[in-house]
């Protein structure tokens, strides 16, 4: 399979030039075959501002720069594959070829109908965009779990029961078919399910429906539908413009039964126990005091064992690195949101990440900062877990406390890489969704705005929308196409207005992506925070509490200037000392923005 991840060395003799426009050092060249050739690799071309436009022959010098070391790295790993095999296959074996030591050669294909290395010869014509980890940052995510989100038959009535945890028909066609539904809330990434072909026993915890009990990675499961369906999601997606995040499982396997019934000739490629830890598993004081066995132990039980690769192990590492690389090119895939990243020793993400080129965001499922962020060293993003503890805590009721949320924010702030590639959420597959813990709107809506407004990049889960209120797990994976996607909802308009609002100060001020939100106002029940100039009040008083008014300073605005509070879409003055007058009413929040900000946007009339 052609590698198109870099520009293969140009067969013309005009090699690009070296320009600096405005002050951003660009590559240029006026040769048809060469800018195909680097557009086709996904280098994005620059106007003289340095932003992207297709039409221009001039690319980022520092984009083309890092993708060339991402190469190099990749045809290192390559050519030590290559390696290996081709001294395995002389006589010499691995253990000849490095340092005599002794070692198995890689795994030969199991005697199942699993294929033998990447089966994916799909026929539809894939669109690829090549999206960086920058890129990311203006994205907002909107989560699909697969199996629960759309049905090719298109069907609103089909029966789902979460408890039951099996199959309930969701496929990649039925996304695309319900991609207006996901766009017109603002949304402009989508995040699926594990692609991967998953083990087919029915338990008594179910079946595989979720994608994290996979046996053979270079197979795709085929309850949510072809390679040609999957291409055709990933065209879907991006003729939108919209990006495509994939979840992928490296820490495991999955084998029905307790660990004496693991059979290893039914996974691919690791079909033999010499890939895996051995057999210990996990417990609850583990996670505390021993992060040895978080790494090297197993996950699951006597009913699903989650067999536990060894990503020390050198085959394992060069096999992972050549599949990410391999799924993504071939898939057309933006994004990687990684599943169970704390079980796997933080060593192996960089190559990883590396090996896959795009924005690879981790779960790294822990609330406290200074466990959780040492890990944006290792790959572009991690979900926020610590705020995401923080926000259930300050807004499911009133006696919630906003000073300790700000304590939260500053300690990641202190600890984490860069807050504006974490992954912000409120409600994902795992938790309990919000409105499971309270009834009240109010309190609904201030937490949704708070995740989309704050740093990073927010993530909001199928079903939020129409106020699913499942709680633990299986509860919380309820069927999107029984609310035979209501766009009447309340809280559907109100995550497109905060989206909205997000998106054009995204498209006025691209820099406030960047900027850090500052907490400018906060006691015990409320918060203001200023992220560019947008202006967020939130509070946890609920629905039902009394009307008032805050005073805040510090916004940024100027004495007099012309606001408009977008949810009420009020118009508002700031005061001739510079100060904010903040009317609260039902416990709602609120979200200000300068009026010059929104002229011709369509937000408020305007």
């Amino acid at each position: 399979m052609v590698d198109k991840s870099l520009p293969p060395t140009p067969r013309s003799n005009k090699a690009p030039e070296l320009y600096t426009v405005n002050g951003i050092e660009v590559c240029h060249s006026d040769d048809p075959e060469l800018s195909h050739q680097l557009h086709d690799a996904g280098l994005h071309k620059a106007d003289d501002q340095g932003k992207h436009v297709a039409e221009k022959g001039y690319y980022d010098k520092e984009v083309v720069e890092q993708a060339l070391a991402r190469r190099r790295v990749l045809r290192l790993w390559i050519a030590l594959a290559a390696f290996i095999v081709i001294a395995a296959a002389i006589g010499g074996g691995v253990g000849g070829a490095l340092s005599r030591r002794k070692t198995s050669s890689p795994p030969p294909a199991p005697s199942s109908s699993a294929p033998i290395g990447p089966p994916w010869n799909a026929s539809a014509s894939l669109t690829k965009s090549s999206a960086t980890p920058e890129q990311w940052r203006g994205k907002a995510i909107y989560q699909v779990l697969t199996d629960r989100f759309g049905r090719t038959d298109q069907s609103t009535t089909a029966p789902c029961d979460p408890a039951a945890q099996g199959y309930c028909g969701g496929t990649w066609k039925g996304i695309i078919d319900k991609l207006d539904y996901i766009q017109n809330m603002g949304f402009t990434a989508i995040w699926i399910s594990p692609v991967t072909a998953q083990m087919t026993q029915n338990t008594s915890e179910g079946d595989a429906y979720h994608g994290y009990w996979q046996q053979n990675i270079y197979g795709l499961n085929p309850n949510f539908g072809t390679a040609d369906d999957l291409q055709a999601l990933s065209n879907a997606v991006h003729s939108r413009n919209m990006f495509l995040m994939v979840d992928v499982v490296v820490n495991h396997f999955g084998s029905a039964g307790d660990p004496s019934m693991v059979d290893y000739k039914s996974f691919y490629p690791f079909n033999d126990t010499s890939f895996f830890h051995p057999y210990c598993p996990i417990t609850a004081s583990d996670y505390t005091s021993n992060q040895n066995a978080v790494e090297n132990c197993w996950l699951g039980d006597n009913v699903v064992i989650l067999p536990d690769l060894n990503t020390q192990d050198h085959r394992v590492i060069d096999t992972n690195y050549a599949w990410i690389r391999n799924l993504v090119t071939t898939f057309g895939v933006d994004g990687l949101r990684i599943d169970t990243v704390k079980h796997v020793q933080q060593t192996f993400w960089p190559g990883f990440n590396s090996a896959a080129g795009v924005y690879c965001l981790g779960e790294v499922l822990d609330g406290d900062p200074a466990y959780t962020c040492p890990y944006q060293s290792s790959l572009d993003g991690v979900l926020n877990y610590p705020l995401y503890y923080a926000l259930t805590s300050a807004f499911q009721n009133s006696t919630g406390d906003m000073t300790a949320l700000n304590a939260t924010l500053a300690a990641i702030n202190s600890s984490c890489k860069d807050t504006t590639l974490l992954g912000t959420f409120i409600e994902n597959h795992d938790n309990p969704r919000f409105p499971s813990l309270t009834s009240d709107l109010s309190l609904d809506k201030n937490v949704i705005a708070f995740v989309i407004l704050a740093d990073g990049i927010p993530i909001i889960y199928e079903g939020q929308e129409q106020r699913f209120f499942g709680g633990d797990v299986p509860h919380n994976r309820e069927a999107v196409w029984l609310a035979d996607y209501s766009p009447k909802s309340t809280l559907y308009s109100f995550l497109g207005s905060v989206n909205q609002i997000r998106n054009q100060e995204i498209y006025k001020s691209p820099s406030f992506l960047t900027q850090r939100m500052q907490a400018i106002y906060t006691d015990k029940n409320n918060i203001a925070l200023r992220k560019g100039k947008i202006v967020s009040v939130y509070t946890n008083l609920g629905a039902n509490s009394s009307d008032y008014e805050l005073s805040v300073s510090g916004t940024g605005y100027a004495a007099n200037q012309s606001l408009v509070e977008i949810l009420s879409c009020s118009n508002v003055t700031v005061g001739a000392d510079g100060t904010l007058g903040v009317g609260m009413s039902q416990g709602l929040p609120r979200i200000f923005c300068p009026l010059t900000e929104l002229m011709q946007s369509g937000i408020c009339f305007l």
